[in-house]
């Protein structure tokens, strides 16, 4: 039997039973139902032991139509897991990185997913500029002047933070506000911290689409993302603000672009964030699949589909993914 081991968010584990709302649980849900052991753990309970990787894993459990974890945890070499999907949430700390380091010391027997030298090296915010083709026009700087320049070359700006996630700090800016100083200055810490800065795209008022990407696949079931009432963009997940969506053909085409790369960088899931055809984000962290919606809008078992893709991509690569079967 295989075991898989799934580091989540301290929220997520928290509140770990019922969370239907997130990607991990259907993951954990899809996978016990074909009966892998199932594991999660949390990235500071991750360690060393001279160049052994461990973890003090909780051993998950399907009963009543739910899944449960065992309240006491076990120590486990990391080598001994077929799978392991690192998804804690940002920011993307020293936290963070230290447990990628501990993750690049697991053997070659075991899927990592994603990689974590792709984890410590693509940054979310800028990987949009590696396919500069879908990319909108950006600069990434603390620079105040450079970034005036810029939002007065394209009158209406996004700034964003480079190691957050939902939306977290992400300001709009129009030339004519009476607050561009002060925004500037709180964004990049005084001028001491990059932020990524990209053209606002006037689309966004319809929302912004996730593509699934999945071991070179994206899948034409997406949904669309839009904003609340007070607010120019999604922050808030409820059925109000995720709607059925539709791939375009330009937005279909964009998988035969970018696979290569992404794979070539250790990267197997991905959520891209998609504007009239433009990648505003590409989420490698913990990207949300937006599994419950899917179901959903769509009438189907997505975590079913997922699964069964990557399944057959690690079959289809059983002669250069050694040891994971």
């Amino acid at each position: 039997m295989k075991n898989i081991l799934i580091v989540i968010d301290e929220i997520e584990f928290k509140y770990f039973e019922l969370n239907k709302l997130v990607t991990n649980f259907w993951l954990v849900w899809e996978f016990l139902n074909r009966n892998y052991n199932v594991y999660i753990t949390l990235k500071n309970k991750l360690y060393q032991k001279n160049n052994i990787p461990y973890g003090l894993c909780y051993k998950t459990k399907y009963e009543k139509n739910n899944i449960f974890k065992d309240e006491t945890p076990l120590r486990m070499c990391l080598n001994d897991f077929n799978f392991i999907f690192f998804r804690p949430d940002p920011p993307v700390d020293i936290d963070y990185i230290n447990a990628t380091y501990i993750l690049s010391y697991v053997d070659k027997n075991t899927f990592v997913v994603n990689s974590p030298s792709a984890l410590r090296e693509k940054n979310e915010k800028l990987y949009v500029n590696e396919f500069p083709q879908f990319a909108p026009c950006n600069v990434v700087s603390a620079d105040e002047k450079i970034i005036k320049e810029f939002l007065f070359e394209k009158k209406e700006i996004i700034l964003k933070p480079t190691n957050r996630c939902f939306g977290s700090g992400v300001f709009y800016l129009n030339y004519k506000d009476k607050n561009i100083n002060s925004i500037i200055q709180t964004i990049t810490n005084n001028n001491k911290t990059q932020v990524m800065v990209q053209e606002y795209l006037p689309q966004i008022k319809e929302g912004d689409k996730r593509l699934i990407y999945i071991c070179g696949k994206i899948f034409d079931y997406c949904v669309k993302k839009v904003a609340t009432n007070n607010d120019f963009k999604f922050n808030e997940h409820n059925e109000q603000t995720l709607k059925f969506a539709q791939l375009t053909k330009e937005e279909k085409e964009i998988e035969g672009r970018i696979k290569e790369k992404l794979e070539k960088d250790g990267i197997y899931f991905a959520g891209l964030d998609v504007i009239d055809g433009k990648i505003i984000e590409i989420n490698i962290t913990s990207p949300c699949f937006f599994i419950n919606e899917i179901n959903n809008i769509f009438n189907i078992n997505f975590e079913k589909i997922i699964v069964d893709y990557f399944e057959n991509y690690i079959n289809s690569r059983k002669d250069t993914l050694i040891g994971v079967l």
